[in-house]
């Protein structure tokens, strides 16, 4: 699991087909595994999946890179034969959007965020301007898209999709299996590493408090919250990492109240305890500090 991890995070910033090219996905193994009343866990490398099978068919939450979706068909066959109908997509990023393309093109109807939508159909900048790849192609686009929420009714549960705004981008969504009681946070939620404020997109860090405290809402004690990468856990669990990242933010705020710079801010760690256990991954110490700092 921890190897898995380190590939996904390796991989988060390579979100257009050309950097996807590059890897050799013939080594990437799609693992299932079920959590409760039809709900199923599906992990390879990108964000995690979360599959609702019955007999409406098959609801995929996210569905990570275009060269994987022979494997995460296969996957979803040995589970249940009868077609995806529906993907919803947590936010824009190719590592949950990379299979829309492929899934819409058999007739699953791809949902989410107008914010998602929009920013697939454009071309998008990193924070300092250098492009993110092209415009996603039509067929990949949502073709229905909400600004506040939607809820599903699908093989006999209740499903919400809740936007949460300027948290890990502008678009980013929670989904709630009201019935099975499973939560997806998507990238409002990275367990054991350090989360990834994409504030070029509209992240930012206080957004992703809010993020979680809606979570928090949404769940209980015995709800399964499954993170946008990393392994499942519970409502102890995220509020754990919202503990963590609000210590962080806060002591963070404070010396920039104070009047340090962001080199100064870098320069005193203040996210040390946790660097080793948490730091190693796709966002080092220093770029969280950075994206505390400038997003407060």
């Amino acid at each position: 699991m921890r190897l898995r991890l380190a590939i996904t995070l390796a991989l988060l910033g390579a979100s257009t087909l050309a950097g996807a090219q590059q890897r050799d996905w013939s080594k990437v193994e799609i693992e299932s595994t079920p959590l409760r009343m039809g709900t199923h866990l599906l992990e390879g490398v990108g964000g995690n999946m979360v599959a609702s099978v019955g007999d409406d068919g098959t609801f995929l939450v996210d569905d990570q890179y275009a060269p994987l979706n022979d494997k995460i068909r296969a996957a979803l066959k040995a589970i249940d034969d009868r077609p995806v109908r529906f993907v919803i997509n947590t936010h824009w990023h190719g590592d949950h959007t990379g299979g829309n393309e492929a899934f819409g093109a058999t007739g699953a109807v791809i949902v989410a965020h107008d914010n998602v939508r929009k920013r697939m159909s454009t071309q998008q900048f990193t924070a300092d301007m250098k492009p993110r790849g092209e415009p996603s192609p039509e067929g990949a686009l949502p073709v229905v898209t909400f600004t506040e929420g939607v809820t599903l009714h699908l093989n006999g549960d209740t499903v919400r999709v809740v936007h949460v705004a300027d948290a890990h981008t502008d678009g980013d969504a929670l989904v709630k299996f009201e019935r099975a009681n499973v939560l997806h946070m998507g990238d409002t939620f990275f367990h054991g590493s350090y989360p990834f404020i994409d504030s070029a997109s509209g992240g930012d860090v206080d957004g992703v408090l809010v993020a979680v405290h809606r979570g928090l809402e949404l769940a209980d004690a015995d709800t399964i919250v499954v993170p946008g990468h990393g392994e499942r856990t519970d409502r102890a669990g995220l509020a754990a990492y919202g503990a963590l990242l609000r210590g962080y933010r806060d002591r963070i705020a404070a010396m920039k109240a104070e009047g340090q710079s962001l080199e100064e801010v870098i320069a005193a760690k203040p996210t040390a305890a946790t660097d080793e256990a948490m730091g190693q991954g796709f966002i080092k110490p220093e770029q969280l500090v950075r994206s505390i700092y400038e997003t407060l």
